[in-house]
C-alpha cells in the first residue's frame, strides 16, 4: 500500500513538472544537435590496413609479428610520418608553444592506432578530418616501416658482406703465395710437372727412350734428379695445397655472393591482407549517440533536481 502511494506521488510530481521537463528536454535536444555538429566537433574519417610481416628474421625469442609491432610503434616511423605530413601544422599546434612536441605526440597517439589482431597480423588505423590524408598516413606508416627494416638489413648484411669479402681476400693472398712458390720452383729448379718430369728422369737414368735410341743428356738428367730429390716433395705439397685452397676459395666466393645478394635485394617486408582506403563516411562524432546520452543525462539530473526541490518544499510545509 505504501509502495503504491509512493509510486502515485512520483507520478503526480512528474505530472506537476511535466512542462518544465518537456522544455528542458527540448533545450537539451537542440543543444546536443548544435554542439555535436561539424561546426563545433570536427568530423573524423577512419582508414586502416591489415598486414603480415614478410622477409624478416625475428630477434631473440620474439615473433615476426612482435618485431613488426615494435618497429611500427618506434620513434623512426612516427617521426617520418610527422615530417611527411607536417602534422604540427595539420593538427594546428603552434611550434612556438612550450609543449609543442608533447601535444603533437599526444595528438598523433590519439589518431594513430597500431595493434595486433587475433590472427597475429598487425592493424594500422588512422583517424583524420581528411579521409584522403587518413589513407595516405596508413600508407606512409607502411612505407616508413619498410624503410626501417631495409636500413637494419643493410647494416646487417654490410657486415656479413665485409666479413666474407675479407675471407676471400685472405684466401686469394694464400693462393698467390702458393703460385709464387710454384713459379720459383719452375724458374730456379726447373720443376713444372712432377709426374711427367719424374717419368722423363727415370727414362734418362735407365737409358730407355720411346721411339728408338736417342742421345741422352746425362747432365740434365742428373740435374733434374737432384731437383726432384731436393724439391719434389715441396712441389707436390704446394700443388696439393693450391688445389685445396682453390676449392676453399670457390666455397668462400659462393658465401660472399649469397651475402651480397641479400645485401642488394629489393624486398617488401609486408604482406597486405587489407589495403588502406579513402573512407566516404565519418566515424566521429556519432551524433545520434551524443543526442541520446545528452537526453538521458538531462532527464536524470532534472529528476534529481526536481526531487530536491520537492523535498525542500515538503519540509518547509511541515515546519
Amino acid at each position: 500500500m505504501e509502495s503504491n502511494f509512493n509510486n502515485l506521488n512520483i507520478i503526480n510530481t512528474l505530472l506537476k513538472w511535466r512542462m518544465h521537463l518537456v522544455v528542458i528536454l527540448i533545450i537539451a535536444f537542440i543543444g546536443s544537435i548544435v554542439f555535436s555538429g561539424p561546426w563545433i566537433i570536427t568530423p573524423k574519417f577512419k582508414s586502416w590496413a591489415v598486414v603480415y610481416p614478410a622477409n624478416i628474421s625475428p630477434y631473440s625469442e620474439e615473433s615476426e609479428t612482435e618485431q613488426m609491432f615494435q618497429i611500427m610503434k618506434a620513434t623512426y616511423v612516427r617521426d617520418r610520418v610527422i615530417e611527411k605530413f607536417d602534422l604540427g601544422k595539420h593538427y594546428d599546434i603552434s611550434k612556438d608553444g612550450q609543449y609543442y612536441q608533447t601535444y603533437l605526440f599526444l595528438e598523433y597517439g590519439e589518431n594513430v592506432t597500431i595493434s595486433k589482431t587475433p590472427g597475429e597480423a598487425i592493424k594500422i588505423q588512422v583517424l583524420d578530418e581528411d579521409p584522403k590524408v587518413a589513407k595516405q598516413m596508413v600508407d606512409a606508416i607502411l612505407e616508413a616501416y619498410n624503410e626501417k627494416i631495409e636500413m637494419l638489413h643493410t647494416v646487417k648484411f654490410q657486415e656479413v658482406v665485409a666479413m666474407w669479402g675479407r675471407a676471400v681476400d685472405r684466401k686469394k693472398m694464400a693462393i698467390d703465395s702458393l703460385e709464387r712458390q710454384l713459379n720459383n720452383l719452375a724458374i730456379e729448379d726447373g720443376l713444372l710437372n712432377y709426374e711427367a718430369q719424374t717419368d722423363e728422369m727415370i727414362k734418362g737414368i735407365l737409358g730407355t727412350v720411346e721411339g728408338g735410341t736417342t742421345k741422352i743428356n746425362k747432365k740434365e738428367v742428373d740435374k733434374l734428379k737432384a731437383s726432384i730429390e731436393k724439391k719434389g716433395g715441396l712441389l707436390l705439397t704446394t700443388l696439393n695445397d693450391l688445389q685445396n685452397e682453390g676449392a676453399n676459395l670457390s666455397a668462400l666466393v659462393k658465401e660472399y655472393d649469397i651475402a651480397y645478394s641479400n645485401y642488394d635485394r629489393q624486398y617488401s617486408y609486408t604482406n597486405e591482407i587489407e589495403a588502406a582506403f579513402v573512407s566516404d563516411k565519418k566515424v566521429s562524432p556519432v551524433r545520434w549517440l551524443i543526442v541520446v546520452l545528452t537526453m538521458f543525462a538531462t532527464f536524470f539530473f532534472a529528476l534529481v533536481f526536481i526531487g530536491i526541490i520537492e523535498n525542500l518544499r515538503i519540509r518547509k510545509a511541515q515546519n
